[in-house]
């Protein structure tokens, strides 16, 4: 059969395929928590974006723990 001597490159091309996949998922996963922690550091620092409703003390509190 033909189909197996092609099956390194086509081994190698899922494997490449699912490695930068995998790298994209990380990227945006690492990047959601770094950006949340500047959203929250900047809630604390008392800069609310303008759609947000204004912050309680309770809510203030628990976005500092």
């Amino acid at each position: 059969m033909e189909a197996i001597n092609h099956l390194p490159f086509i081994v190698g091309s899922y494997a490449a395929a699912c490695v930068i996949v995998g790298a994209l998922i990380a990227w945006v996963a690492i990047d959601f928590r770094v950006q949340r922690r500047a959203i929250a550091d900047l809630e604390m620092r008392g800069i609310a974006r303008r759609s947000a409703p204004e912050r309680t003390n309770a809510a203030l509190a628990e976005a500092k723990e």
